[in-house]
């Protein structure tokens, strides 16, 4: 029977949010003999509900309570992300990459850009390579420690046959955190194609089956789905005391707690921030500095399709598992600062790729008539496709806002969302357009498509990182400067953003909070 606690014990540490960084860290602390309380605003799912099926799982995964867009962003869905427990490493494609040592240190490294608000992370690559190994023997990433690469699907074979063409010397198959032969008790990729409808095998590595199992089994851990957290309470001087939450019969509870740590994602994490708002703390908890909610990323993203001149069946097997990695570097001579990766991407079915292309694509035929069935429906089978993905600027213009009138369901104000490009994201599109082009024409492609970004996303930044407390919210732990047994736990803690996809950081970052926070536990300083 799984372990409860009582809603006054004080001693409990509170996670808020069961994705990479609090399914991760909750499991870490029960390992290390802390009790948790994890609060999940979603559903509990198991396997036996993940369906091949896109229409289906974006319904079932999806948090879709109210948001609004600005900027660059839909105004209806800004971003995309999911409410289960597990959050998105339900859905997530698995590519799991390290950040190069000159991106902790953009600042440094890249110099003062007009209109970007860097600055370099309180920690190092060299800090972080201990926790990035074992984050990669936990998830069982492929290409370390050992564990093979996943196979190629025609997808990738297109790829690499256009790489090795134009010279490029760094395209395999990826370091993805999906089995490439059994593991864990949990079996090999079986190449099904819906990896990010989420894996019906278990062979992907997510929080909902590997980390919340294991912590459960401890002894030290409860997880309470479809708890939806309102505010975070604090006593006379100012330490956090407990969270509020609505149960899932739609009862307000508050747990006490020792220790509150948030993971809600870089939107749901400064809204509960700023939903905290007392006469101690006016512009809500841990924002002395003005910096909750600022400086939203979520990479400078784009679609390169082309149509190849014969099969290629791109929906088969692995979505991810094959990158391009050359053009990560940062070399200022291309007209940006930062660079960018290549991933194979498929279609996600003839109907989404139908009318993305038929939408967004400045080069489209339309999304009717004989040249868009010929040129567009027609080919489908003969598709490639690849997503490119980069460091974006962060800006303290883009971010999350509370809205002046508009409540939720639970009362609470709806999160504005703004994003703009900086001129930097878009020369670094640009040029990923051209290069990403450069790799279908070199396999004998006639005809490429150029899309923007979707509201699918990196989210990152919010609540980030700085060694000085004028400059961000949290330290190099991820406890916040103003309430030192508040803790930041997902990436919203990032100082800026890197190319690389973000959830091994998020996770390395979490078994590495973990440690720290045990040890003060411990010791008696939080």
């Amino acid at each position: 029977m799984a372990k409860t606690f009582d809603k006054n014990d004080d001693s409990v540490v509170v996670i808020v949010g069961s994705g990479a960084g609090g399914g991760t860290l909750g499991n870490e602390l029960a390992q290390k003999g802390v009790n948790v309380v994890c609060l999940e605003a979603g559903k509990r799912f198991t396997l036996d509900d993940i369906e091949n099926d896109w229409n289906t799982m974006f319904g079932r995964l999806s948090w879709l309570d109210a948001r609004k867009g600005t900027g660059d962003l839909l105004a209806g869905l800004p971003l995309w992300v999911c409410k289960t427990v597990g959050g998105t490493t339900v859905h997530w494609a698995g590519a799991s990459l390290r950040f190069k040592e000159h991106e902790f240190k953009a600042k440094s490294a890249y110099g003062n850009i007009a209109d970007a608000n860097l600055l370099d992370w309180p920690l190092d690559l060299h800090e972080m390579e201990r926790f990035y190994s074992m984050a990669e023997d936990k998830m069982g990433t492929t290409g370390t420690h050992g564990i093979p690469r996943l196979p190629g699907n025609n997808n990738f074979q297109v790829m690499e046959y256009g790489a090795n063409a134009l010279g490029y010397k760094e395209c395999h198959t990826g370091n993805m955190s999906i089995n490439s032969e059994p593991r864990d008790g949990r079996p090999g990729c079986h190449q099904i194609g819906f990896c990010m409808a989420g894996c019906a095998i278990g062979a992907k590595w997510s929080i909902l089956y590997t980390e919340i199992p294991k912590a459960e089994a401890t002894g030290h851990f409860e997880l309470r789905p479809e708890s939806m957290v309102l505010k975070i309470n604090h006593g006379k001087d100012g330490k956090a005391t407990g969270v509020v939450y609505v149960d899932a019969d739609g009862n307000t509870q508050e747990q006490k707690a020792r220790v509150v740590a948030i993971a809600g994602n870089a939107v749901e994490t400064p809204r509960l921030l700023l939903n905290s708002e007392s006469s101690m703390f006016p512009d809500g908890m841990a924002n002395s500095s003005g910096q909750v909610g600022k400086n939203f990323m979520r990479h400078t993203t784009a679609t390169v399709y082309a149509t190849m001149p014969g099969a290629v069946y791109w929906d088969r097997g692995t979505q991810m598992a094959g990158i391009i990695m050359d053009e990560v570097h940062n070399n200022p001579n291309r007209g940006f600062v930062g660079g960018y990766y290549m991933q194979t991407l498929p279609g996600f079915g003839l109907a989404w790729y139908s009318g993305n292309v038929g939408g967004m694509s400045k080069d489209s035929p339309g999304k009717w008539g004989r040249n868009y069935t010929r040129e567009v429906v027609e080919n489908y089978r003969n598709m490639a496709g690849m997503w490119l993905v980069g460091e974006d600027m962060p800006q303290e213009k883009n971010g999350v806002t509370l809205h002046e009138s508009e409540k939720d369901q639970h009362g609470l104000a709806v999160p504005i969302v703004n994003f703009e490009d900086h001129a930097n994201d878009v020369a670094m599109r640009n040029h990923a357009f051209i290069a990403g082009s450069n790799v279908y024409q070199a396999g004998g492609s006639k005809k490429q498509y150029q899309l923007g970004p979707f509201p699918s996303t990196h989210n990152m930044g919010t609540c980030r990182m700085s060694k000085n407390a004028r400059d961000g919210v949290c330290n190099s732990t991820g406890a916040t400067h103003d309430v030192p047994n508040v803790f930041i736990s997902d990436g919203s803690q990032f100082t800026t953003g890197a190319a690389c996809n973000p959830t091994l950081t998020i996770v390395s970052l979490a078994i590495r909070q973990a440690e720290n926070m045990a040890n003060m536990l411990s010791q008696n300083t939080i």
